[in-house]
């Protein structure tokens, strides 16, 4: 796949003076390329614009009589489109296209491999016999998928409570375990167990999590994911207090 960058276009205009740049939609045109383009006043035309307006004017009522031709995926901000979906790429919203290191995609990863801690530590609850800890993990593990849920399906996240708590409950908690549950601020180490530990790891990558998302300019799902990290500390407190036994 062709990638037109800025400075295949200066060493162009180095030898011939244009007003329009005619490029294949298949091109992808970098943003500092269309940024220099911008600044020289150079429109930029792909090939199947030009086709088609050749085509009107060739024959308009013709033009009129066939039948609009629906591209099966377009890359975002380009305009260029594509019968089948390059490996380097993937789905961002319908048929639209981004690389795989876009924002969004990389806060998906992050969630994905959240959800597989989650899971790795369900199991080992469940080893455990600890029922009530797998239940609650479940909630957490139903709580991810559906931040996931908002952001693929570009919907506000509103519902933010957890094992019966409301929001401000969560909090309240998370700022004062010795008030609430009669344990001092938590600080992992080896002696808590493989519970507490792998509790707190889930914690830690969801905070990994939160600062994904502020690339994609999501305040709800930060919001959502700052309190689902208080609510993992709130479960490890809990768990020191005896509260799954």
């Amino acid at each position: 796949m062709k990638v037109l960058t800025e400075s295949e276009i200066r060493a162009r205009l180095k030898k011939e003076d244009i007003k329009e740049l005619l490029v294949d939609p298949k091109v992808i045109v970098t943003p500092s390329a269309r940024e220099y383009l911008n600044e020289k006043d150079i429109k930029l035309v792909y090939t199947n614009e030009v086709e088609k307006t050749e085509q009107t004017s060739e024959n308009k009522e013709e033009k009129k009589e066939t039948k609009k031709i629906v591209p099966k995926y377009i890359l975002k901000d380009s305009g260029a489109y594509f019968d089948t979906k390059p490996e380097n790429m993937t789905q961002l919203y319908g048929n639209e296209l981004v690389l795989k290191n876009h924002s969004n995609i990389i806060f998906r990863g992050k969630l994905d491999s959240l959800q597989s801690k989650i899971l790795e530590i369900q199991v080992m609850a469940n080893k455990n016999n600890e029922k009530k800890l797998v239940e609650e993990l479940q909630e957490v593990l139903n709580f991810a998928r559906d931040i996931l849920k908002a952001e693929v399906l570009n919907e506000e996240f509103e519902d933010i409570a957890l094992f019966g708590l409301s929001e401000k409950e969560i909090r309240a908690i998370s700022h004062n375990p010795k008030k609430h549950l009669g344990v001092e601020h938590v600080l992992p180490n080896y002696e808590m167990g493989e519970i507490v530990v792998g509790l707190n790891s889930i914690r830690s990558q969801v905070r990994e999590v939160e600062l994904n998302a502020i690339p994609i300019e999501r305040n709800d799902l930060i919001k959502a994911l700052n309190r689902l990290s208080s609510a993992i500390y709130v479960m490890m407190c809990r768990y020191l207090a005896g509260y799954y036994n």
